[in-house]
């Protein structure tokens, strides 16, 4: 658990981290076995084969646990995979809420891949309607992105848990942190039950490893997560686990300045004269200020806008940016730009993409950490050129 003496900064440099007994050396080992010796049959030093467990990826779930303020952390292959071992906990029949503009990756699990096996899935805009509009008597998990990913609504945690936990069959509470990161929101302290990321992203933040992690206050949850993992083998290697780590001990900096760059390049861009809406939970524009004010201790790096035009504006905009990258994912130190109809929400159905509001005209921005005046000349140069 995290240690309530120690600050934010601290826990992100130490906490799962001791030096190595026999040497001394500062960072964790990396671990690469496969299996450990045992004294006598089913004795041994915690530790039997690395797919159930590794040193160098326990010192990883220490850390992430810590990071959350939660007990108990189980380190995965990918932030997919999370999502898939918490789906596995259901039965035929059952039946999951989830926040209608939510992550690509998940709504194609859930639309193509666990419907097929009995799993039926509600996409719910819970920033105008209660959950209660949405549930049944076998929904058993409610799937909550804030920000959610590209149209960074914010949803109300506190809320949506309360609503939860009223209903008969105590639905799962997940919350898909990896927007925010647990430096700027804390979904176990709002009653969440579980808090999912795609470590890929901020937790690792230099874009060369693709992880996940689930953290929960829940023992009996944890060990049924386990069991589901150490079945289906979701693991992360010993050196994935080793960057992670080394990610972890900057993320306070990292974040703080992907929200300041953030921020201001929100402001700038509300203003231009060749973008048409701006989307970033720190403007008073955002129809959800009040609420990431409310339960969020900054409002993020990412930023999504609209810039003026159709698809072939945004693919001039995109062909014109030479700091920002145009590529997939998001959460490293370098700006990436993103076109989310063409590029991380392809898989979603274009009518859907359209009734949510994801155009041919929107654009989502992962912020990094480079120059302001860089990023804020770079954005500007594209958008003139887009026109």
């Amino acid at each position: 658990m995290q240690d309530k003496k120690n600050r934010f900064e601290t826990i992100a440099v130490h906490a799962g981290v001791k030096p190595c007994p026999s040497t001394g050396a500062i960072m964790t080992p990396i671990y690469a076995t496969s299996t450990y010796v045992q004294v006598s049959p089913g004795k041994h030093q915690g530790y039997d084969y690395s797919r159930t467990h590794n040193p160098t990826r326990t010192a990883l779930e220490t850390s992430l646990a810590a990071l959350e303020g939660g007990k108990y952390a189980l380190a995965l292959s990918s932030g997919c995979t999370g999502t898939d071992v918490l789906m596995h906990l259901l039965e035929v029949g059952d039946h999951v809420v989830s926040v209608d503009d939510v992550y690509g990756g998940t709504s194609r699990l859930f639309r193509t891949i666990w419907s097929k096996h009995g799993i039926e899935t509600t996409f719910a805009d819970l920033t105008h309607r209660p959950l209660t509009d949405f549930v049944t008597p076998k929904t058993k998990i409610v799937w909550i992105e804030t920000p959610t990913n590209p149209l960074l609504k914010i949803i109300d945690i506190e809320k949506v848990v309360a609503a939860a936990k009223k209903l008969p069959q105590k639905p799962i509470v997940v919350v898909d942190n990896t927007f925010a990161s647990p430096y700027f929101q804390s979904p176990l302290e709002l009653g969440a039950d579980v808090v999912l990321h795609s470590t890929t992203k901020y937790i690792n933040g230099h874009s060369d490893v693709v992880g996940g992690a689930l953290i929960t206050n829940d023992k009996n949850l944890l060990e049924r997560l386990h069991h589901i993992q150490n079945s289906i083998g979701g693991v992360p290697g010993p050196f994935d686990a080793f960057l992670v780590l080394r990610g972890i001990k900057t993320l306070a900096l990292r974040m703080q300045r992907h929200g300041e760059n953030a921020h201001e390049l929100a402001k700038f861009l509300e203003k231009h004269p060749l973008v048409e809406k701006v989307l970033y939970p720190g403007l008073e524009s955002h129809p959800q200020h009040a609420v990431a004010k409310k339960q969020m201790k900054g409002f993020g790096g990412m930023i999504t806008f609209f810039v003026k035009g159709n698809l072939e504006n945004a693919r001039k905009f995109l062909e014109s940016v030479r700091v920002f990258a145009l590529a997939e994912s998001l959460g490293g130190v370098e700006s990436l730009v993103d076109h989310p109809a063409i590029m991380t929400h392809a898989s979603i159905p274009a009518e859907t993409r359209k009734s949510l509001g994801i155009t041919d005209n929107l654009i989502r921005l992962s912020v990094g950490i480079e120059a302001l005046e860089d990023l804020k000349e770079d954005l500007d140069n594209a958008l003139k050129c887009s026109q």
